[in-house]
């Protein structure tokens, strides 16, 4: 009788992430890990060693948002620890990452093994799904099941431990296959169809209304519905917002689009939302963001129906007045047959929006022309629009930062005016995790390599993620960055001036860094901008470089109008 074949557990881990299809792979090279490392290398899977932990779990939440397809975060015990803060950003944007660890041994567990730590339960309020494999033989089922529970329903990222004794011990090749599920590819996911009795009310409360628009969030995203709702919005002339903090289901181009649904980053969502008789959400969350779904931002006399895909995502909008279980994209195409337009509503918003624009443009072209004439250093808004100038229909824009981030929407929406089609926009999600952008930027560039990736960061968010460039470098994705340098954490520093009793700022200030010279220092592509003239041609040689490069801009601090707008002097604490 020929005896099966035997192999590591940490290979067996690797087999498994292969069959299901895993391309984007990151790490910081452990001890823990070398059998699964091993067996990456054998099933000849991709895997990018990072500088850092956290890095590599950004990368994986970069690459998973674009992609929309789960990607592979390996770590150690200890790593597990630097990893927690991108677990955290993953959690906050329902990004499906799969969080390994190569954790302490399994026969010794409770007494104090080698870098022993409870990662099992850290993670656990921080995922959909979090448990240890205890039995080498399961080693495919455990991969099974967390990867159902990233992508069915809500998605989200998950988190497995592979302890180090059955990472390293051998079982057989074919382990734990001779039970079901027999196929252990990536197989499709189960969708929620809407039940009719429930469908049918809410398509008449819209059919009925008299200005209706919609709200969508990451649940469209997840589904890969946002052509369907491109198309709801466009043939019904329906208005459609964003939830704030998170990838924007469609560009500003969209003829439907509106802008967020956020009265400080986007002015006329208010009239538009208070105005309105019927909201309805898809994919969203009746979270902070949307205050609970209460006064004063959904009025309390406006009907509020809540689309979500899954019950998880239902159960945090129980104060809807009416709900309904249902695949976004099912629920959207049956929106699209309500046979009703509503053009006037749906002209308003649009002039809305343009008057908005123009608004800020003039409002700019007058502070801009200040600048030149008084030798102030650029506004950041300034700084963001001349940025998208000198960029391409398709390229990636990503922002990360307070204020940088707050200037940087508004620059959008005036870029898109002027005729601009960005391939996509990234940023800090749903817990403002500021340090994200340099990594967002590789994922996008590896991605989408014949497109350019820009990066517009605050010098506070650089200084908290910037060691992820070595990536860039190592991996050969060049990246565009340029720094918003500002001095300080310029966000916080505002909040101070108007909340303590002197009216100053503390401990929010930084040395004048030469970003620049640290990139070129690396190997990149680095310049100085202290004026508006100097800008256009330093981003165009960047660009030609072909080099991972860094534009530090001095720019001036401006308080962008959610922090203003939220931030009353000894009355606010936070942005809230």
């Amino acid at each position: 009788m020929t005896e099966k074949k035997q192999i590591r557990g940490g290979a067996l881990l690797a087999q498994a992430f292969k069959k299901k299809g895993v391309k984007h792979a990151f790490t910081l090279a452990g001890g823990f890990c070398n059998p699964a490392l091993e067996g990456f290398m054998e099933c000849q899977m991709p895997v990018i060693n990072c500088p850092h932990e956290q890095v590599a779990g950004h990368l994986a939440d970069g690459h998973a948002r674009i992609t929309r397809k789960p990607t592979l975060c390996l770590v150690g015990p200890e790593g597990f620890a630097n990893a927690v803060p991108a677990m955290l950003e993953a959690w906050g944007e329902r990004s499906p990452v799969i969080f390994v660890t190569g954790s302490s041994t399994l026969k010794r567990q409770g007494s104090g093994g080698f870098k022993e730590i409870d990662d099992v339960a850290i993670a656990a309020p921080l995922t959909k799904y979090s448990a240890q494999i205890v039995d080498g033989n399961r080693i495919s089922e455990f991969v099974d099941r967390a990867w159902k529970a990233a992508t069915t329903g809500y998605p989200g990222p998950v988190h497995l431990a592979l302890p180090v004794d059955i990472m390293f011990s051998s079982f057989p090749e074919d382990a734990g296959l001779d039970e079901r599920p027999f196929d252990r590819t990536d197989t499709p996911v189960p969708r929620a169809w809407p039940d009719p009795s429930a469908l049918g009310p809410i398509l008449d409360t819209i059919r009925n209304a008299e200005r209706p628009l919609i709200i969508a969030g990451h649940g469209v995203w997840w589904s890969k519905s946002e052509s369907k709702l491109d198309a709801a919005g466009t043939a019904l002339r329906m208005p459609v917002y964003n939830v704030p903090y998170h990838i924007k289901n469609l560009g500003e181009a969209s003829e439907c689009y509106m802008g967020l649904a956020d009265f400080h980053q986007y002015h006329p969502s208010k009239p538009a939302i208070h105005e309105a008789d019927v909201v309805v959400m898809v994919g969203c969350r009746l979270d902070n963001q949307m205050n609970f779904g209460n006064p004063p931002f959904i009025l309390e006399d406006t009907k509020l129906i809540c689309v979500n895909g899954s019950h998880e995502e239902l159960d945090y909008n129980h104060a809807a007045d009416m709900q309904l279980l249902s695949d976004p994209g099912a629920f959207l195409d049956a929106l699209a047959g309500v046979g009703k337009t509503w053009d006037n509503w749906f002209d308003l918003q649009v002039q809305r929006r343009s008057d908005w624009v123009q608004e800020w443009s003039d409002h700019i072209a007058e502070e801009s022309a200040t600048d030149l004439a008084e030798g102030r250093k650029m506004h950041p808004l300034q700084l963001g629009i001349d940025v998208q100038a000198e960029m391409n229909d398709g390229d990636w824009l990503i922002f990360d930062g307070g204020n940088t981030h707050f200037w940087n929407e508004i620059g959008v929406n005036i870029a898109a005016k002027r005729g601009l089609k960005l391939g996509g926009i990234l940023h800090p999600g749903n817990y403002s995790l500021l340090g994200v952008g340099v990594s967002f930027a590789f994922s996008a560039k590896n991605v989408h390599p014949d497109k350019n990736a820009v990066l517009i960061t605050g010098d506070g968010a650089f200084l908290s993620g910037g060691l992820s460039v070595e990536a860039c470098f190592q991996e050969n994705v060049p990246i565009i960055i340029v720094v918003d340098n500002n001095g300080g954490l310029d966000c916080i520093s505002q909040q101070q001036e108007r909340l303590f009793n002197n009216g100053q700022h503390y401990a929010t200030d930084f040395r004048d860094i030469p970003f620049h010279a640290m990139c070129e220092g690396l190997g990149g592509h680095g310049e100085l901008v202290t004026n508006r003239e100097e800008f256009a041609p330093a981003m165009k040689r960047a660009i030609a470089s072909g080099k991972t490069a860094c534009i530090n801009v001095k720019c001036r601090g401006v308080i962008s109008p959610i922090v203003a707008a939220t931030s009353d002097k000894r009355d606010k604490a936070s942005i809230e």
